[in-house]
């Protein structure tokens, strides 16, 4: 493993972030959340005080989504998947909690979650306290082209930040950062520190993330997953067909090649991108160089005309079933 350093300046107002480009144990989950714990451990020792992980990291990307026709002879692929979800909440959420507990940090991890008695699977980022308890659940709003045969979608209740105390902390997942009236929804609860967890790739994704970086005038993190096909096990599904694949074909042997950054609040890259191999970004988030950046540009404030443009954001949950009782009125 390796660890890479980024640096903002000396003595900050803020807070020590990890981005953790890292490969998971494809579609096995406990293996997996006992991985997330070893690289926290890893992190913490550079004096991270929040450490972010991938999208979907536990369990893993669903590769072949990408790698043949949808539902091509995928059945087994996704009675693994559906196996390795994460229920919120759940036994292994509470696992999570507690490797942020005994860490004493913040954990914001990409997880396939599912509820206890649903069939839908979720692209969710869950975000843990350093007491180990959940702070916030985010479900990706639209899965993307594939990702809509595995994920079902969000909705507006999962749009909100965290305060940390030292920072307040948003994102939105890999291709949703695309969306802009999300993101201006996000902003305007007060975001000075933007986690975009993905699996995007190449040098149009790292320039997205810098424009991202300036329209807030923030710091942002972007965190890959990194996987070679050498590290699939021989006993996974349909190993050959699945590695195999002519999507990978000219890429080295790499399923997932990493792309990780930081990017500081005027644009600047901190740290990455990180490709092709496993490494820890470490970086301070320094708030004061947010509020200096803010001074030129505040899109929620000096730099917004409200008297033009309103936003309207629907929060409430989507839930299936609404309870209500009738009442009859008595003779």
């Amino acid at each position: 493993m390796v660890i890479g350093q980024g640096k903002v300046g000396g003595a900050m107002n803020g807070i020590k972030v990890a981005a953790v480009q890292a490969s998971y144990h494809l579609m096995d989950r406990d293996r997996t959340i006992a991985r997330v714990d070893e690289l926290c451990s890893e992190a913490v020792g550079r004096g991270a005080q929040l450490v972010v992980f991938p999208e979907a990291f536990v369990p893993g990307n669903p590769l072949w989504i990408d790698a043949y026709p949808i539902w091509d002879d995928d059945d087994a692929w996704f009675a693994l998947l559906a196996a390795n979800t994460v229920e919120i909440p759940g036994p292994h959420s509470s696992q999570l909690g507690g490797i942020a507990r005994r860490h004493g940090i913040w954990l914001v991890v990409g997880v396939h979650e599912r509820e206890r008695h649903g069939g839908t699977i979720y692209n969710s980022v869950a975000t843990y306290s350093p007491e180990g308890e959940l702070a916030n659940l985010h479900r990706k709003l639209v899965p993307t082209g594939s990702e809509r045969t595995v994920w079902g979608m969000g909705d507006g209740s999962t749009l909100g930040v965290v305060d940390m105390g030292q920072v307040r902390v948003g994102g939105l997942i890999c291709w949703e950062n695309y969306m802009p009236l999300a993101r201006f929804h996000q902003y305007a609860q007060g975001v000075e520190l933007w986690l975009a967890p993905t699996f995007a790739t190449g040098d149009g994704w790292i320039a997205t993330l810098r424009h991202i970086a300036q329209e807030n005038s923030m710091y942002v993190v972007g965190v890959n997953s990194v996987l070679h096909a050498d590290q699939v096990p021989a006993e996974f599904p349909d190993r050959e067909r699945l590695t195999s694949s002519p999507v990978f074909a000219s890429a080295g042997g790499w399923l997932e090649a990493g792309n990780s950054v930081v990017v500081d609040p005027y644009g600047k890259v901190l740290a990455g991108p990180v490709r092709q191999r496993e490494e820890i970004l470490v970086v301070d988030v320094d708030l004061d160089l947010v509020r200096t950046a803010r001074r030129m540009i505040d899109p929620v404030g000096h730099y917004n005309r409200p008297d033009i443009f309103r936003l309207l954001v629907d929060t409430e949950p989507r839930q299936a079933v609404v309870e209500t009782r009738l009442t009859i009125p008595a003779e």
